[in-house]
């Protein structure tokens, strides 16, 4: 079993005085979700995501060695400006992963980041942001440690960007990913998001996620806010089991191309993620009435046609529209006619499953 500490390097054989790297990572939905979490980052339960392709945050980063004054340092950019609050974030996320990186503190930073998609879209940029860092991260950590192997720095990066932010671990890699301990997924684990293992059926193949930008507001309740009050819930036991069942049916699911099955366990999971919000003292409603104009024209819709169309929810009003390639041409048609009048200025972005971060 592989624990934390496998990560904390005992020497560097190499060092470097300055350099750049630049990594695209992108954002993933969850079709499993994990609402609650323990300390350091780690899931109550497993889940499991489509990694996009669209919605991306490509990172530079420039380093620049200093004296080690015992502090971090770094300058932060957003679509090339300075971008003081976000300091703070990444001030954490640098003290977070410190006594995995070591060498953190030798250098000066430079981190220019933007989006692909619009910020305060709705559109989780934490999980791309942080998970295009840490690749910035682990390129300079293998210059100082060549002989790294390739699953060592998948698997390091993932966990790094666990702790800045937990879903950021599934943003990696591709095209499925498994975050969180499950019995019958092989090589599965907390510290880190690791592909599918098992067979996938070619239904899923270039899967198609259409976002509906329904509210792009800044969100009411933080999602670690959200998070924290799964302790007290209720409920929170029986839905953690519930995520494990749900994976175990994914499995299967996966394999047969069962696209009726499918539909339900995602659909189902992304209103019991509502419903633990609004069961939660305090209780929170994310939905906006758009949310809910959406989800019923999409029932309508598919109960008319037949067509395997369905919805999921992030923490928040969006809706994202999955459906297969097959059928992009006829449910596009339907999202133009019946569901942009909901959305914020009409605003809706065609994505689908892609693979992970990139090295630009």
């Amino acid at each position: 079993m592989i624990s934390a500490n496998d990560f904390i390097p005992s020497k560097y054989t190499h060092s470097v005085e300055k350099g750049n790297f630049q990594w695209s990572a992108p954002s993933n939905i969850a079709l499993v979700k994990y609402w609650g979490k323990k300390d350091n980052q780690i899931p109550a339960n497993p889940s499991v995501s489509f990694t996009l392709n669209n919605c991306k945050t490509i990172t530079k980063l420039a380093f620049t060695k200093k004296e080690n004054d015992g502090t971090f340092s770094f300058d932060l950019l957003f679509e090339g400006q300075p971008k003081e609050d976000f300091k703070p974030k990444i001030q954490k996320f640098l003290e977070r992963i410190e006594i995995y990186l070591p060498f953190l503190k030798d250098y000066h930073f430079t981190i220019d980041t933007e989006n692909t998609f619009p910020h305060s879209s709705g559109i989780a940029s934490s999980a791309s942001g942080m998970a295009a860092l840490a690749m910035n991260l682990m390129s300079l950590e293998k210059v100082l440690n060549p002989e790294m192997t390739e699953e060592y720095f998948y698997q390091k990066a993932s966990l790094l960007a666990r702790l800045g932010s937990g879903s950021a671990c599934r943003s990696v890699k591709g095209q499925v990913v498994v975050w969180g301990n499950h019995a019958n997924i092989s090589g599965s684990s907390n510290l880190f998001g690791v592909e599918f293992p098992n067979v996938i059926h070619t239904n899923f193949k270039n899967f198609q996620d259409t976002i509906l930008l329904v509210d792009k507001g800044e969100k009411q309740v933080s999602s670690t806010v959200g998070h924290d009050l799964m302790h007290n819930h209720p409920f929170a036991e029986r839905r953690f089991a519930q995520a494990h069942e749900n994976l175990d049916q994914l499995i299967s699911i996966f394999e047969s191309g069962n696209l009726n099955d499918f539909i339900k366990i995602v659909e189902s999971e992304a209103l019991t993620l509502h419903a633990m919000m609004m069961t939660s003292m305090p209780y929170f409603i994310l939905m906006k009435p758009n949310t809910l104009e959406i989800i019923n024209a999409i029932w309508k819709f598919r109960n008319e046609t037949k067509i395997p169309v369905c919805f999921t929810l992030d923490a928040g009003a969006n809706v994202h529209v999955l459906y297969p390639e097959n059928v992009a041409e006829t449910v596009l048609q339907f999202i133009k006619n019946e569901l942009v009048g909901y959305c914020q200025n009409g605003q809706y972005i065609c994505d689908e499953i892609g693979n992970g971060a990139v090295l630009i």
